[in-house]
């Protein structure tokens, strides 16, 4: 019979001894440790690891398990995550009127590419209901109208969030959801939510940004996948990618190249997410590959 698996996060303090006290603590409990990674920040002084291990000893419950560590992460004030290996983490994807990375993620879920569950699907247009029906996935139509006042924002954004808890969400993933969240939604959702847009040297904001970088001769064309904070487009960095592009090819080339880069780096930063190898670190991020 299989044993139960663990993914276990934490941070706190860098000091001595702590890579030696959570593997004695895993050992003492009857777990075996299947892959680890750690890392100390000098500038923060914090400590970061992930742990990938088995519980071995049918005598400890899962309960007894959380809650003995939770003495050990009280003693080095630790922020810390147990999660169970098996479970699928439940997303829910949030989209406008442009549909490559749902497309993508929808793909990758269904081919079991990404372990997860994605039990809603929600956009403030009808676009893509069909493309929700053919994964049988539920369809939320949100409609939020240009302009409109922040007490209809506020109703719309309450029904988003009334979806998050009645699924379960585990992560939020702003697949080209074209619509700026609420700071107060955006603390609702602070780490579990992840947006995807383009990240040009020089940065375009506002229409048609592919165009506005063919205008100006650009370089490199790429993608930055984020977590969502009150600052717009400012969250901590979970991943990026960029591609050469050259005075041969036009704004629709250069469109079509950079979807193509932002499905693959919001595809890597879901992922990561689910595995639970992104820790925070103030505004940065530790990934463990």
């Amino acid at each position: 019979m299989a044993h139960p698996e663990y993914i276990l996060t934490l941070s706190c303090l860098d000091q001595r001894g702590i890579v030696h006290r959570v593997s004695g603590f895993l050992a003492d409990h009857g777990c075996n440790i299947i892959d680890s990674a750690q890392f100390g920040d000098a500038q923060s002084k914090l400590f970061f690891m992930r742990v990938h291990f088995s519980s071995e000893d049918a005598s400890v419950s899962d309960a007894a398990l959380r809650a003995d560590f939770g003495v050990l992460g009280d003693a080095l004030q630790m922020n810390w995550q147990l999660h169970d290996a098996g479970k699928k983490p439940r997303v829910m994807l949030m989209v406008s009127k442009i549909g490559h990375c749902l497309n993508d993620l929808l793909f990758r879920y269904k081919s079991g590419l990404l372990p997860v569950e994605i039990p809603a699907i929600v956009s403030n247009h009808t676009d893509f209901y069909q493309l929700a029906a053919s994964y049988n996935i539920p369809f939320h139509h949100l409609p939020l109208a240009t302009g409109a006042p922040m007490e209809v924002k506020r109703a719309q954004e309450q029904r988003i969030m009334e979806i998050v808890e009645a699924n379960q969400i585990d992560l939020v993933v702003l697949a080209r959801y074209m619509q700026i969240l609420s700071p107060e939604m955006c603390e609702a959702l602070r780490g579990r939510a992840i947006n995807i847009h383009h990240s040009f040297l020089p940065s375009f904001k506002g229409a048609k940004p592919y165009y506005q970088a063919h205008d100006r001769g650009v370089k490199l064309i790429g993608a930055t996948a984020h977590f969502v904070t009150g600052d717009l487009d400012e969250g901590p960095i979970i991943e990026q990618g960029v591609e050469r592009v050259d005075h041969s090819m036009g704004p629709d080339t250069l469109t079509a190249i950079g979807r193509d880069i932002e499905c693959v780096v919001l595809a890597r930063a879901v992922k990561w997410f689910t595995e639970h190898r992104i820790l925070l670190n103030g505004h940065k991020t530790v990934i463990f590959n």
